[in-house]
């Protein structure tokens, strides 16, 4: 059996790691192996750009990037590598992230991004997740029971709330 992937968490700032951290957290949860940095698009284009060339052959099965504002970052490390790359917009103060979105979202035609959610981390990482669950069934298997915790846990608040009418009702 081959060794686990490992995810690369990329942030273009330190400003993003309290949003990064769901993902960070996430992984760990599902014992991934997972590195984290800060590169930026602007500042530092040529080591984004190694890091990403460089990431098959390091081992990396996902790469996550996390950016802000013009939030370049992910199209710039999809265009140098075959792996996967999962954007997440950061929201800022100037447009509530909505210019990261549209950023992350619109890429050239063969350079794609995968894109959550505005802030949404924890999303990103179960995406990696599944992504790596395609060629490891251990992993495959803790994200089935994940969505059967869900179900449950939906059920249970179904019938709470059901309790709650029927009190709401009788009084």
């Amino acid at each position: 059996m081959s060794e686990q992937k490992k995810v690369a968490v990329i942030m273009g700032s330190d400003s993003d790691f309290p949003t990064v951290s769901g993902a960070i957290k996430t992984l760990d949860s599902y014992g991934v192996p997972f590195e984290v940095h800060i590169m930026s698009a602007h500042r530092t284009p040529e080591a984004a750009a190694e890091f990403s060339s460089k990431a098959r052959e390091n081992g990396f099965g996902v790469i996550i990037a996390a950016a802000g504002k013009a939030a370049h970052l992910a199209g710039v490390l999809a265009a140098h590598t075959t792996v996967p790359v999962i954007g997440i917009p950061i929201k800022s103060s100037t447009l509530d992230g909505l210019d990261a979105l549209l950023a992350t979202v619109q890429m050239p035609k063969g350079i794609p991004v995968a894109t959550v959610a505005i802030d949404g981390a924890d999303n990103a990482a179960i995406l990696a997740v599944q992504i790596l669950a395609l060629s490891d069934d251990a992993l495959a298997e803790k994200l089935a029971a994940d969505k059967v915790n869900m179900k449950n846990g939906v059920a249970q608040k179904d019938e709470a709330i059901q309790q709650r009418v029927r009190e709401l009702i009788n009084n």
